[in-house]
């Protein structure tokens, strides 16, 4: 291989935490926001949480000089508060809704509300063909009764089936958002693992910033030191991943956090930490020639996958297991409603039949009987029907998984397996593969 070109690439991600009304100091921290924003002039931005659409616009509008290409992605009933602004032209976007996130009923947690998703940007870097994604997942909220861990790993396998499935035009890979997964989580294996993505921290040849690279710090102002327990001095849930191909080799040479509050202001620009990667993307032309086909996924790799997959899928049918609990508590709970209905229209029933009776009972209790059982009757439908569509959602993930677990068990036996007809050229030195490519 021979290097024909070199680039730098600048990219900054940023949980902005903009709750219009209900994040303390949003606008002020906004145009913080906009003018370090300014003044650094990274390639690319990639934000979460800008739930306004009139604070992108006010993004947008500062950043036009420095940053004139620029897409928010829409989506649920407040938006996705996904955002990417870039020097570069974007030349097509996309945007993935996770099929699982969270209970309308769980208003105080807000995540089902924001249709959490994954969204795609298609740059050209240099000559490059860049799939960007930015992505927020569903909160943790409590680490040792994590009633939503069913729905975070649904959702970590479907955005590792999201970018594998779309950047295989790719030249090169960046992924940026709030994960809300620690490292050694099982959502962030799973996706690791599978895209064969690099974390920025970990292969950073210079860092500066929070030690161990946290990303939800116990000083910063609009973090409780409650919310973080067990970790006292905070967790890393965000990340900018990457990866190169055959065609790029992408390394970090520097990456960064900033440390609470802004010097020279009283406020930090969230309640997350900014991350910033400086990332080296190396074009060179691949040879053509048999000796340089990808190498078969070393054993130990796939029996690690498969161990996660496996994982995986525990943590998905414990999830299926409490949806069903729950629907049938549903069900059930609308039949004592749909009996309670007909025993009143009985009750009032009686005056019919028996000539010259009256009613026992004073007219505006059947209303309120009424108003119950139609209240019972539509809110255990409404449940029954959405916790369905979550059962659904699980066995449809829970089914991809134990697909796949067969497909890596195959290759462990060393069954042949049916290949791709474009199979790609040898990662170059310094990328990991993908645990699935060739792609099944």
């Amino acid at each position: 291989m021979a290097n024909t070109d070199c680039v730098g690439v600048r990219v900054f991600s940023l949980n902005c935490w903009g709750i219009r009304y209900l994040s303390k100091h949003c606008s002020q921290r906004y145009q913080m926001i906009g003018q370090m924003l300014c003044k650094e002039q990274h390639d690319i931005v990639l934000l979460q949480e800008v739930w306004s659409e009139k604070d992108f616009l006010y993004l947008k509008t500062k950043l036009a000089s420095t940053h004139p290409h620029s897409h928010y992605f829409k989506s649920g009933v407040i938006g996705s508060g996904l955002a990417i602004l870039s020097k570069h032209r974007i030349h097509d976007t996309f945007l993935y809704r996770y099929s699982l996130n969270g209970y309308p009923y769980m208003a105080h947690h807000g995540d089902w509300f924001g249709g959490k998703a994954v969204g795609m940007a298609i740059l050209n870097l240099a000559g490059l063909t860049a799939n960007v994604y930015v992505t927020h997942l569903h909160a943790e909220y409590s680490r040792e009764k994590d009633s939503y861990l069913s729905h975070r790993v649904v959702q970590a396998w479907e955005l590792q089936q999201f970018i594998r499935h779309t950047s295989t035009g790719a030249d090169v890979v960046i992924v940026g958002g709030d994960l809300n997964m620690h490292p050694q989580d099982l959502g962030c294996k799973l996706l690791m693992s599978y895209t064969g993505l690099r974390d920025s921290y970990v292969e950073t040849a210079k860092f500066d910033g929070c030690e161990n690279g946290i990303t939800l710090i116990a000083d910063n102002l609009f973090i409780s030191k409650n919310e973080l327990i067990p970790f006292e001095k905070g967790i890393r849930i965000d990340y900018i991943l990457f990866k190169g191909s055959s065609k790029a080799s992408v390394y970090c040479d520097f990456m960064s956090t900033t440390k609470g509050s802004v010097p020279g202001h009283a406020l930090p620009y969230s309640d997350h930490e900014a991350l910033t990667a400086e990332l080296r993307l190396e074009s060179h032309i691949p040879a053509q020639t048999g000796s340089d086909k990808t190498q078969d996924t070393p054993a130990e790799k796939l029996a690690e996958l498969v161990d996660t997959l496996t994982e995986a899928r525990t943590e998905v049918k414990v999830g299926l297991h409490c949806a069903e609990r729950m629907r049938y508590t549903a069900a059930r709970t609308g039949v004592m409603g749909l009996a309670l209905l007909f025993l009143e229209l009985a009750i009032a029933a009686v005056p019919c039949f028996a000539l010259g009776a009256e009613q026992p009972f004073p007219r505006i209790s059947f209303y309120l009987l009424a108003a119950l059982c139609f209240a019972i009757l539509l809110t255990t439908s409404l449940l029954y029907i959405f916790y369905t569509m979550e059962l659904k959602s699980l066995q449809g993930a829970e089914d991809q998984m134990r697909l796949a677990v067969g497909s890596l068990q195959e290759k462990l036996r060393g069954f042949p397996v049916a290949q791709p007809h474009n199979v790609p050229l040898r990662s170059p030195e310094g990328q990991q593969p993908s645990a699935l490519d060739p792609e099944e």
